[in-house]
């Protein structure tokens, strides 16, 4: 008799960080950074998902909101670049992003090439099947490990438009990379067509972190190790540019989780503030 195969299980760095976004509309005050309930939805979790360890809404508070502005930052950014005329959207480490789903009235115009591990990918889309939202002929699903198969090859194979301007968004998966496949995904990034724009995250060492970070980022760090995916890539500011100019991108800042701040957390009366350990590469090609 044949062995059933495994069923295909997504992440669970991207189950905690749709989690997370859920979070936020239940225990955060308004005004919500970013609204998501379809990712409560895609996981269907069991009734006290909110009683995980990794739910705990005070302990996750600087985290959670690390993820909400940072997702919150990419859609602005691909909002605007969509009204600027670039026509693809290319999602590096896509996890459960929904925008595809919540903002279907800009997606829509957009060719959406959401790029990640196999099993996330097969998961999501069968539970976006079983919801009815379906896959829509520009929303494009392309599978591959990013350090032993190559993410460029798979998105020209899913039909994506060498000659066209894109805005790339990478965040989340740096951490994960070593500095060889970084610097090789922004060589390949930087050879796009002219007019693309690259958003990307990168880790700040320990060090450079504030001092209420540093504890929750070390038992992270413990964890990572312990279930084999450990963090292996972290950068200064001054080494993200570098490593941006070397690659031959263009037009490269840095934004910080200070900015982010000014962005979206001014006048909030519940304390809620991203955590200091990320931040954001901005280039152009």
């Amino acid at each position: 008799m044949k062995e059933n195969k495994k069923a295909a299980e997504p992440d669970n760095t991207a189950v905690r960080t749709a989690l997370w976004r859920a979070l936020h509309l239940q225990v955060d005050s308004k005004p919500h950074i970013l609204e998501d309930e379809v990712g409560l939805k895609l996981i269907a979790p069991n009734s006290d998902w909110q009683q995980r360890p990794d739910m705990h809404p005070e302990f996750t508070k600087r985290l959670r909101a690390s993820i909400l502005a940072r997702a919150r930052f990419i859609e602005d950014l691909i909002i605007e670049q969509s009204k600027q005329g670039i026509g693809q959207y290319v999602i590096l480490g896509a996890g459960l992003d929904t925008f595809a789903q919540r903002r279907s009235d800009i997606a829509s115009k957009l060719q959406i090439y959401e790029i990640d591990q196999s099993d996330t990918q097969t998961w999501k889309q069968r539970r976006l099947t079983e919801l009815g939202f379906g896959t829509p002929e520009w929303l494009h699903f392309v599978s591959v490990n990013f350090e032993t198969s190559s993410w460029w090859e798979q998105l020209l194979k899913a039909g994506f438009d060498i000659s066209k301007p894109a805005f790339i968004a990478c965040t989340g998966v740096t951490l994960y990379l070593t500095k060889d496949a970084i610097v090789d995904t922004l060589k390949q990034i930087a050879s796009l067509a002219s007019g693309s724009k690259l958003a990307i995250t990168f880790y700040l060492p320990i060090e450079l972190m504030d001092e209420e970070d540093k504890p929750l980022q070390q038992i992270a760090n413990k964890g990572a190790r312990e279930s084999g995916t450990p963090f292996v890539s972290f950068f200064t500011p001054n080494e993200i540019l570098e490593l941006a100019n070397n690659a031959g991108l263009k037009e490269a800042k840095t934004t910080s989780t200070k900015d982010l701040e000014q962005y979206y957390f001014n006048d909030r009366t519940d304390n809620l503030l991203p955590a200091s350990g990320e931040v954001f590469l901005l280039a152009a090609t």
